[in-house]
């Protein structure tokens, strides 16, 4: 994924949310201050290997064994500490800083790397806690273009930004434990959060080629979705 395609995707998430494209700029600069540049050979070879993508729904507790069999872990936000509290390695943490940050510079101290999110409503963060991280693990995003050592591999929520990095980087195949689109108990803007990820997810999957199981049922409305902002783009 490069940015010039993923800007279309990007423009319709800051009209549909209201966001301010300026104040994610903004927060890019500042990680940029900040971090160091980050090789992605850092995070090992994933070419061919199974990753499993590992969300911070509730169902988690019941699908560890999905993450357990996976080659390799890449864990959204508190799925990195649910896993850890069950004995299975997370491989990286793909985190905005907003709920379990010191878990996230742990890991960068133990040589564990963490993609760090920077965005228009996480400065605040950005400046407390990426100074924190130990720099040789720490690669630091952004959904804003990219600048310096700010990377954009694509994605919009912790979970299927994790998946867009594995995609970049080679995985062969891409399991989702720990994933519920429909979970009651998520506030209403976490819920339209979660809309916009099974639709990045669907055009992830129709870039690969592959089925992703957590969509069943859902790609008939997401095409839909889709099709009006990659139409004459790669889709």
């Amino acid at each position: 994924m490069n940015f010039e395609t993923f800007e279309p995707v990007y423009e319709a998430i800051l009209a549909d949310f209201g966001f301010d494209r300026a104040a994610d700029e903004r927060a890019r600069d500042l990680a940029a201050d900040i971090a160091t540049p980050f090789p992605l050979d850092r995070l090992g070879d994933w070419r061919g290997e199974t990753v499993a993508v590992a969300g911070a729904a509730p169902c988690l507790s019941d699908e560890v064994e999905v993450a357990r069999a996976a080659d390799v872990v890449v864990a959204a936000s508190t799925a990195a500490d649910a896993l850890r509290d069950r004995g299975v390695a997370v491989d990286c943490m793909v985190t905005d800083l907003d709920k379990n940050p010191d878990t996230a510079a742990e890991l960068t101290r133990e040589g564990v790397p963490v993609a760090a999110h920077a965005h228009g409503d996480n400065v605040l963060a950005v400046r407390e806690w990426l100074p924190r991280f130990a720099d040789e693990a720490t690669l630091a995003t952004t959904q804003a273009a990219p600048v310096g050592p700010v990377r954009n591999l694509g994605g919009f929520t912790d979970g299927d930004r994790a998946a867009f990095l594995a995609d970049h980087v080679g995985a062969g195949r891409l399991v989702f434990p720990g994933w519920d689109f429909d979970d009651p108990n998520v506030n209403p803007m976490k819920a339209r959060k979660l809309d916009w990820a099974a639709r990045l997810l669907r055009w992830l999957e129709r870039r690969r080629d592959e089925r992703f199981g957590v969509l069943d049922g859902r790609r008939g409305e997401l095409d839909d979705a889709l099709d009006p902002l990659l139409r004459g783009r790669d889709g």
